[in-house]
C-alpha cells in the first residue's frame, strides 16, 4: 500500500534535484514564453511590482496558464505545487476546505481563518462556521491567485495576518481580446472521471472605445467521488453556478485614470449532503441536510495616476462581500432543540463586509535612489449573522466588527542593488454584540492592533541575492471568540470570553536566491529561492478546558504560547524543449506549554514537476510527483502516514487546420490510484481522476 511508503523525504529531495539536473537539455529556439519560470513572475500584492525572486518575502502566484493546466475544482487542487500552502479540512468537498499557510489555519478551529487574510479583486473576504469551510468562490472566475506567506503581509492587508494573505483576481475582458479585434466569445467544457463531473463555461468579452466589458457564466456538477480503494467520499457530490460581470473604463485626457466595476457570484446548491462538510468522523454523527451557499463580491475601483505628478498615484475602492449558508431538511432534524443539538435545526449563517479603502503611492526618487512611499486608510464594517428555527445560536453569535486601519510602507532601492522596505499599520477595532448576545452576557469591545515590519533585499551580483525581514503583528479577538457560549450538559457551562488578550506574532525570515539565464544554452533560465522562518506566537487563543463538577469557565482564553519554524525552497527551470519546477516545504512547531507539535502543522512535503515542450506540435507534456512524510502532531486527527502521488498532464493548442484555436488540457491525477489521507484533511483523498477540458475562442 502506498500509504506505507517509508522513504525519508530528505532522500526524495536530493533525488528530485538530481532528476532536474539530468533532464535539462539545451534549448533549441529563441522566441518563447517563460510559462514555467515561476520565480520570474511579477508579484502585485507586496507593494510596487517586483518579480517573485526579487521580493524580500516568500511569495508565489498562479496565472491563467497554471489554472488551465491544473483544472482545479477545490482549494486543494490549487496549491499542489506551491511551497508552504495547502488546503485543510475536507479532501474534496468544495464547501469544507480552508487555507493553511505555514501551519496556520484549519477548518475545525474557531477563528483559525482570521489569521489568513483573503481578498477577491482587493475586497476582503471572511467566513467561519462550525463544520464548514472558509471560501466558496468558484475558481473558474479567477485568472490569478497570489499567496504572500508570513505576517509581513499585515502592513497592506490588515493586522493579524499571522499566516499571510491570499489574493484572487477575476478575469478581465482584455485577457481574451486579440490585438486589432474588438470582441471575443469563448466556449469551454470539461469532464472529470471520478464522480462523473461536468463543467461548462461561456465568456463574452468586448472592447468599445475607451471601455471594455466581460460577462462570464459557469456551471458544474458531479456525483460523489471515490478514494483509491473505491470507497465513496460521502457529500462530495456538488452542483454550482457562478457568474462574473466586469467593466473597465479608461478616462482622462492623458488616459491616466481607470474605473473598474466587478460583480461576481457563486451559487452552490447541494441536496442531501453531509452536514459536516469538513469531513472526518463527524460525517456519520451529524447526518445529512440540504446546504445552499451564495457568495457575492462587488468591487468599484478608481485609479488616477496623475500624469506629470510623481507624488500622486491614487486608488480608491468601495467593496461589499456577502457570504450566506442556508441549511435545512436535516436527516436528524427530530433532534433539533436549543443548545448543543441546535446545530441540527434549519438555520442560516452569514458574513457581510463593506470596505472603503483609499491608497496613494508617491514617487520620491532621487539620484541613485528609487523611492516610493505608500500610505493608506481602510474603513470596514463586518456583520455576522446566524439564526435558526430554535432561536439565536449561542455557538454562532451575531454582531458587527468595525475597523479603521491606517498604514504606510516605504520601498527604497539604491542603484537597483539594495532594497529597504519598512512598514507599519495600526488598526482600531470596535466590536458590538447583537441584542441576543447582550442578553447572554456580551459587552462591546474596543482595542488597537499595531503591526510594524522591515525587510531588506541585497543583490550581491546579477545572480545572487540575500534577503530578510522582521515583522510583528497583533490579532484582535473575533466575534466568535468573544461571545460564543455553551450551556451546561455533563460538563460546566462555557461563558462569554470578555477578557481575551490580543494574539501576537513575531517573525524573522532569512533567505537567498540565485538566478541565471543561459545555463545550458543562450536562452534557457534557472532560478531558485530558499527561505527560512521563525515565528513566535504568544497569547494564543484556544478553547478553555473544563473539569467535571467544576465552575463555569470562559469559552475561550489565552492559554498558550507557541513557536513555528521551518524552511521553503522554490526552484524552476525553463527552456524551449524542457521545463522543471520544485517546491519543498518543512514546517515544525511546538506548543510551549506542552512541548507537543501543533495540530495544524503540515507534513514535510516536496512537489517535483518535469516536462517537455514540442513547439512544432504545440504540445506540452508533464509529470508531477508529490511526496509527503509521516507526521505526529498533538492530535491523532492531524497525524498522518507518509505517501506519494503522481499526476500527468498534456496541453495541446493546434494552430493549423480545422482545429486551429482549440485549447485542450488533459490530466490524470493520482495515476496509480493510491489510497491516502493528507494529515490536514479529515478524510481520504480522491482516487484516480482523469480530467479533460476543451476551450475555443471566436474573435472578431
Amino acid at each position: 500500500m502506498l500509504t506505507r511508503h517509508k522513504t525519508a523525504l530528505r532522500g526524495h529531495f536530493m533525488l528530485s534535484v538530481a532528476l532536474m539536473a539530468l533532464t535539462v537539455t539545451p534549448a533549441l529556439a529563441q522566441d518563447r514564453e517563460n510559462v514555467f519560470q515561476m520565480l520570474g513572475r511579477v508579484i502585485l500584492g507586496a507593494g510596487s511590482m517586483k518579480v517573485a525572486i526579487d521580493t524580500p518575502q516568500a511569495v508565489s502566484s498562479l496565472e491563467q496558464e497554471d489554472l488551465d493546466r491544473l483544472q482545479p475544482s477545490t482549494l486543494g487542487d490549487l496549491f499542489k505545487a506551491m511551497p508552504g500552502v495547502q488546503a485543510a479540512g475536507a479532501s474534496v468537498r468544495p464547501l469544507g476546505q480552508a487555507f493553511n499557510i505555514r501551519g496556520i489555519g484549519n477548518s475545525e478551529q474557531t477563528a483559525s481563518e482570521s489569521r489568513i487574510i483573503v481578498t477577491v479583486d482587493g475586497a476582503p473576504k471572511f467566513f467561519e462556521q462550525y463544520r464548514m469551510g472558509s471560501f466558496f468562490g468558484d475558481i473558474e472566475l479567477f485568472k490569478r491567485v497570489e499567496v504572500l506567506r508570513g505576517p509581513a503581509s499585515s502592513t497592506l492587508y490588515g493586522s493579524g495576518a499571522i499566516g499571510g494573505a491570499v489574493n484572487f483576481t477575476t478575469k478581465d475582458a482584455s485577457d481574451f481580446i486579440d490585438e486589432g479585434k474588438s470582441t471575443t466569445l469563448r466556449f469551454k467544457t470539461g469532464y472529470d472521471s471520478n464522480g462523473d463531473g461536468t463543467r461548462q463555461g461561456l465568456i463574452f468579452a468586448t472592447r468599445q472605445g475607451n471601455a471594455e466589458f466581460l460577462g462570464a457564466l459557469n456551471f458544474s456538477k458531479g456525483g460523489d467521488m471515490k478514494d483509491g480503494a473505491g470507497a465513496v467520499l460521502p457529500g462530495s457530490a456538488h452542483q454550482r453556478v457562478s457568474g462574473l460581470l466586469k467593466g473597465k473604463w479608461t478616462l482622462g485626457a492623458d488616459a491616466d485614470q481607470s474605473l473598474t466595476l466587478a460583480l461576481s457570484r457563486t451559487d452552490s446548491d447541494l441536496d442531501d449532503t453531509v452536514v459536516a462538510q469538513t469531513g472526518g468522523a463527524a460525517v456519520a454523527g451529524f447526518g445529512t441536510s440540504d446546504v445552499h451557499t451564495i457568495d457575492d463580491t462587488v468591487a468599484l475601483t478608481w485609479n488616477h495616476k496623475f500624469a506629470g505628478n510623481p507624488l500622486l498615484d491614487m486608488t480608491v475602492q468601495l467593496s461589499h462581500t456577502d457570504t450566506n449558508v442556508t441549511k435545512d431538511n436535516f436527516s436528524f432534524g427530530a433532534m433539533c432543540a436549543p443548545g448543543r443539538t441546535q446545530v441540527l435545526c434549519d438555520s442560516r449563517f452569514g458574513y457581510a463586509t463593506t470596505t472603503l479603502k483609499v491608497e496613494n503611492t508617491a514617487d520620491l526618487s532621487r539620484g541613485a535612489w528609487d523611492n516610493h512611499i505608500t500610505v493608506g486608510a481602510q474603513l470596514s464594517e463586518q456583520r455576522r449573522t446566524g439564526s435558526s428555527i430554535a432561536g439565536p445560536l449561542a455557538f454562532h453569535p451575531e454582531g458587527s466588527d468595525r475597523k479603521l486601519g491606517l498604514y504606510a510602507q516605504g520601498e527604497f532601492t539604491w542603484n537597483d542593488r539594495l532594497t529597504i522596505i519598512p512598514g507599519i499599520r495600526v488598526d482600531f477595532g470596535d466590536i458590538s454584540p447583537s441584542a441576543a448576545v447582550l442578553t447572554a452576557g456580551g459587552t462591546a469591545q474596543s482595542d488597537t492592533a499595531v503591526s510594524p515590519k522591515i525587510a531588506l533585499h541585497y543583490k550581491l551580483n546579477e545572480e545572487f541575492a540575500v534577503f530578510g525581514s522582521v515583522a510583528r503583528t497583533e490579532r484582535l479577538p473575533t466575534l466568535d471568540e468573544l461571545y460564543s457560549t455553551e450551556g451546561a450538559t455533563t460538563l460546566p457551562a462555557r461563558l462569554a470570553s470578555l477578557n481575551l488578550k490580543k494574539e501576537e506574532a513575531e517573525t524573522i525570515e532569512l533567505g537567498v536566491s540565485w538566478q541565471r539565464r543561459g545555463v545550458f544554452s543562450d536562452d534557457d533560465s534557472f532560478a531558485i529561492k530558499a527561505t527560512a522562518f521563525n515565528n513566535d506566537l504568544t497569547n494564543m487563543i484556544g478553547t478553555t478546558a473544563r473539569v467535571a463538577g467544576g465552575p463555569a469557565v470562559p469559552y475561550f482564553s489565552n492559554i498558550a504560547a507557541a513557536k513555528i519554524w521551518g524552511a521553503e525552497v522554490e526552484a524552476s527551470y525553463d527552456a524551449e524543449r524542457w521545463f522543471g519546477a520544485l517546491a519543498w516545504s518543512e514546517v515544525r512547531s511546538k506548543d510551549r506549554s506542552t512541548g507537543l507539535t501543533l495540530a495544524d502543522t503540515p507534513a514535510q512535503n516536496i512537489a517535483l514537476t518535469l516536462g517537455a515542450k514540442m513547439p512544432d506540435q504545440n504540445l506540452v507534456l508533464g509529470w508531477r510527483g508529490s511526496y509527503y512524510d509521516k507526521i505526529t502532531t498533538s492530535s491523532a486527527t492531524t497525524s498522518g502516514a507518509s505517501y506519494h502521488t503522481h499526476d500527468l498532464f498534456v496541453t495541446w493548442t493546434p494552430d493549423i487546420g480545422a482545429l486551429a484555436g482549440l485549447e485542450v488540457n488533459f490530466a490524470i491525477e493520482n495515476v496509480f490510484d493510491a489510497t491516502y489521507r493528507n494529515n490536514l484533511s479529515l478524510d481520504n483523498a480522491s482516487g484516480r481522476n482523469a480530467k479533460l477540458t476543451l476551450a475555443r475562442n471566436f474573435t472578431w
